[in-house]
């Protein structure tokens, strides 16, 4: 379900498919907004001379007592509304948890350019200035700014300290505020932010358009006429049917999909931009944040989840670039068991059917991400403030084991590399093959019958696909499933996944999609095992996954983007090539009892767009452009096709 863009987006950013509301408990008594900040709205001036909306809310009891509050900003797209200074619901969604109304915080929130009630020109990513010549040249670091210079300079009762924040689009917001920034700026926190939108965030995951995603996205993501509120009611697409995957399967192509976004015969432009950028041009290079994140003054808590289907591209390469470009920065890194925006959403003890067995969102905004803006905007000792340990370089939660590390690094340091091979008889091994002749793996990949992401009928996508059970593609001729032998010790991975594949098409293109599975013995658990073999409980139930085949990491590599994914390249039918399929990070550990599982396939639908399996222009290719293709993994010494792992050592 997605949430529409009011400020519930504030608290979940550029939400696909919801936050992780499902396990949300009991509420508890919360602080009225009413009787403790007074709220007031400004038209703050840039240096071009636009003036962007700004909602401000301030506790009554600033400077009684000479109390003096940091200032915690909120820069979106999606709107600060509801507008008016009696209108105090908004405050709930600029705060990260109750715990922040309850210490006292100047709260912000800001329309960007060209939305809602901010003039200017709204620009999808803003590309970053480096260079700014005149008034004229504007980016969200010079928005940003000026816009701190007129708070700090016209809020009364402000301590002078800054602290940023945003999830999702917001959380771009906030890592591109941080370049050249202002010195009241202090503290600094993008959660899920999007750092390229080409290079594996929302657009596309190896030159795959992601498109079930994007284009629930776009439905109600379009142009605006500013000044404006936005409408009281989001209007819902009319799919007309429940089931995704036979929407778009019917829909047409991608150019037929756009026009169904069209009104009036005008098509929604930041869809089209998504279609008609299909390589990384330089559209997409000039908003790739990543190369501006040079000598950066605030201390950086960069926040994501382990599943989150949108973002989970922007968070790592935003901590690794600042780590690497600017060294001397106080900059850490949090990810957790969560869905995109999951860790302001509920307790985070759950996604889909795969526990957590803690409270990990709430573990989180008290023990980390409070004590974060407490120490930097308040100067309170991080570990006094929360009564916890002082903040890691790196807090990660391990998947499999449900524990969190703190680790100086990421990736650890520790983890070394190990490659699993694919072997004969669908095993996967450590051992890499010594057969001297070539041999392979293959099948047969038809665009008319794609691959379904998930095995049941959905809209959209569902938040839970990333932790999803496997079974239903393991059984499919037209998927290659690998599996290990039962582990006798636990195997925890941790860091980057390469797949490393030798592999060769029928056709002239060809998608290879790549995924690491945790597969649960098929059994009872052990505590039932126990019983029934003491013969206290003949009837002992199984686990409730048992043989469950958990989704772990999974991505596309689109077979034209081989060799560059700036220069497209028709793929010679029959000739055996090197692929290098890049997963993201994970860090989870396959228990022991457990199998890895992996299983390579041609098509993921509707998360990613069908490949026709022709070199053709995608967009626009014609019914007879999509072709059945024979696809071939080899296997031999010569050829050996595996997965790159990054494994920590057994007993650390």
């Amino acid at each position: 379900m997605l949430l529409k863009p009011t400020l519930a987006a504030l608290a979940a950013g550029l939400l696909l498919s919801g936050a992780a509301h499902a396990d949300d408990e009991p509420s508890k008594p919360r602080l009225d907004p009413r009787e403790h900040y007074t709220k007031y709205e400004y038209r703050v001036p840039m240096r071009d001379g636009k003036t962007l909306f700004t909602a401000v809310y301030v506790p009554k009891d600033t400077g009684q007592g000479g109390k003096a509050y940091p200032l915690l900003m909120n820069r979106t797209p999606y709107g600060c509304g509801p507008y008016g200074v009696d209108r105090l619901e908004g405050l709930r969604q600029l705060a990260p948890n109750e715990d922040f109304l309850k210490a006292g915080y100047i709260f912000v929130c800001q329309d960007v350019r060209g939305r809602f009630q901010s003039e200017g020109e709204f620009i999808e990513m803003t590309p970053a200035r480096d260079l700014k010549k005149s008034p004229a040249d504007v980016d969200e670091s010079s928005d940003t700014h000026d816009s701190v210079q007129w708070l700090i300079t016209h809020v009364a009762g402000n301590n002078g300290r800054v602290g940023l924040w945003g999830i999702s689009y917001p959380g771009f917001y906030t890592a591109a505020s941080i370049i050249d920034s202002h010195p009241a700026i202090k503290a600094a926190s993008p959660q899920a932010p999007i750092a390229d939108l080409f290079m594996g965030d929302d657009s596309y995951h190896g030159g795959a358009f992601m498109l079930a995603a994007n284009f629930g996205f776009y439905t109600f993501f379009k142009p605006q006429q500013t000044p404006t509120a936005g409408p009281k009611r989001w209007s819902e697409f009319d799919y007309g049917t429940p089931d995704g995957y036979e929407f778009f399967l019917h829909a047409g192509n991608l150019d037929a999909l756009s026009a169904r976004l069209a009104k009036d015969g005008v098509a929604n432009p930041y869809f089209d931009q998504q279609l008609q950028h299909d390589r990384y041009d330089a559209f997409w290079q000039s908003r790739n944040l990543i190369p501006h994140l040079k000598n950066i003054r605030v201390a950086v808590l960069t926040v994501g989840g382990w599943f989150d289907a949108e973002d989970l591209a922007g968070p790592l390469a935003i901590h690794r670039a600042i780590a690497r470009q600017s060294p001397a920065t106080d900059n850490r890194l949090v990810m957790g068991p969560w869905s995109h925006g999951g860790w302001v959403g509920g307790p985070g003890r759950s996604l889909g059917r795969v526990k957590f067995d803690q409270p990990t969102s709430e573990q989180f905004q008290k023990e980390v991400l409070l004590p974060f803006f407490e120490q930097h905007l308040r100067g309170a000792p991080a570990d006094k403030a929360s009564k916890a340990e002082p903040i890691a370089k790196a807090t990660v939660f391990e998947t499999g084991t449900n524990v969190w590390r703190r680790y100086d690094a990421w990736p650890p340091k520790a983890a070394q590399p190990r490659t699993l091979y694919f072997a004969p008889g669908g095993r996967l091994s450590f051992t890499p093959p010594t057969a001297a002749e070539p041999a392979f793996d293959s099948w047969v990949s038809d665009p008319a019958k794609p691959v379904p992401f998930v095995g049941y009928t959905a809209m959209g996508m569902p938040r839970e696909y990333m932790v999803a059970d496997q079974r239903f593609a393991s059984s499919r001729p037209d998927v290659l499933t690998y599996r290990s032998e039962v582990l006798e010790e636990d195997l925890t991975v941790a860091g980057p996944i390469v797949a490393r594949l030798f592999a060769s098409t029928s056709g002239t293109d060809a998608d290879w999609v790549v995924k690491l599975i945790d597969v649960y013995p098929n059994e009872l658990d052990e505590d039932a095992a126990a019983k029934r073999k003491r013969g206290e409980d003949a009837d002992a139930p199984q686990s409730p996954l048992a043989g469950y085949q958990q989704l772990v990491r999974g991505d596309p590599l689109r077979g034209r983007f081989r060799k560059s994914f700036e220069q497209p390249e028709a793929m010679v039918p029959g000739q055996v090539e090197e692929l290098r399929v890049t997963l993201q990070d994970v860090n989870h550990s396959f228990r022991r009892g457990h199998r890895i599982m992996v299983q390579v396939q041609s098509s993921w639908f509707p998360l990613i767009d069908r490949n026709p399996q022709t070199f053709v222009s995608i967009r626009s290719a014609r019914p007879e452009d999509f072709q059945p293709a024979t696809q071939k993994l080899y296997r031999w010494a010569g050829q050996a096709s595996g997965l790159e792992l990054q494994v920590l050592p057994a007993g650390r």
